[in-house]
C-alpha cells in the first residue's frame, strides 16, 4: 500500500482497507465516506465548517457538506479517481479531530445511501434517459452500468433485468446501504411495522423484505462482496 514516499494517493482503497482504518465517526457507503455530527445549533455548525475548509486548504483535498439547524453531513470522495483514496482518510481524521474540539457528536448509524433498482427488459433502451433526465453520470460498478449523482446527495439508479410482460409488474424497487452493525435493528423495527423478511440468502450482502402490500425493498451493506 505504501512505499518510502508514503501511500499512493491515487489509489482506490477497498471497503476491507477502510474498514481496518480505525474511523469510527466514518462509513463506507457505495463510492464514499460518510459522517453525520450534532451540532447542538447552526453556529456551531458553522464553525466547525471554517474549520473544516481550513483544514481541506492545508491538505488541498475537499469534502462535500450538507449543513443545517443543529446538524452537519460530510462526504469524503476523491473526485479525480472516481473513489475513496488516504486523501480521503487524511481529510476524515482531520474533521474527526475537529469534531472533538467543538465537542460535538458524531452519528454514523445515521449515515445512509438510498439505490433505486428499475426492472428492465432492456437496459440499454432505457438508461440514456433516465441519464439525461436526472443529469446523472454513468459509471461501471461490479460489473453493471449504473446512474450516479455526482454530488452523492441523490439515489443512485441502476437496472435489473426481467423478462418481457404484459401486465405492469412492480417497476421500482428501494436498496438502502446502511452500516453493518445497524442492519438487526432495521430489519427488526421493519418487521414490526408490518413487513417481512423475504430473503436473507445473500446476507451480509443484502436482505430483501417486503412490506404488507408486498411492495419489496433490500437493505445492503459492503460485507460478503467482492472488492469492486
Amino acid at each position: 500500500m505504501s512505499d518510502e514516499t508514503g501511500p499512493d494517493p491515487r489509489r482506490i482503497l477497498t471497503e476491507q482497507e477502510l474498514d481496518g482504518e480505525q474511523l469510527p465517526d466514518w462509513r463506507m457507503l457505495i463510492d464514499r465516506l460518510h459522517a453525520s455530527f450534532d451540532t447542538g445549533d447552526f453556529g456551531t455548525a458553522v464553525r466547525l465548517v471554517d474549520a473544516i475548509a481550513l483544514a481541506a486548504e492545508q491538505l488541498g483535498h475537499y469534502p462535500d457538506l450538507d449543513l443545517a439547524d443543529g446538524r452537519l453531513d460530510v462526504r469524503l470522495i476523491s473526485h479525480d479517481v472516481g473513489g475513496v483514496t488516504s486523501r480521503d482518510v487524511a481529510l476524515a481524521r482531520a474533521i474527526s479531530e475537529l469534531a472533538r474540539a467543538a465537542a460535538v457528536t458524531a452519528h454514523p448509524e445515521r449515515t445512509s445511501v438510498l439505490e433505486l433498482g428499475l426492472d428492465t427488459v432492456d437496459e440499454a433502451a432505457i438508461r440514456p434517459f433516465w441519464a439525461a433526465l436526472l443529469d446523472y453520470d454513468t459509471v461501471e460498478a461490479w460489473g453493471e452500468l449504473q446512474l450516479r449523482d455526482r454530488t452523492g446527495r441523490w439515489p443512485t439508479i441502476w437496472f435489473q433485468p426481467t423478462g418481457p410482460h404484459d401486465v405492469p409488474r412492480q417497476r421500482w424497487h428501494l436498496d438502502l446501504r446502511i452500516p453493518p452493525e445497524v442492519v438487526e435493528d432495521r430489519i427488526a423495527a421493519a418487521i414490526a411495522a408490518g413487513g417481512t423478511l423475504v430473503d436473507d440468502s445473500a446476507a451480509p450482502a443484502f436482505w430483501v423484505l417486503a412490506d404488507p402490500q408486498g411492495n419489496r425493498a433490500c437493505l445492503t451493506t459492503w460485507q460478503g462482496r467482492e472488492p469492486s
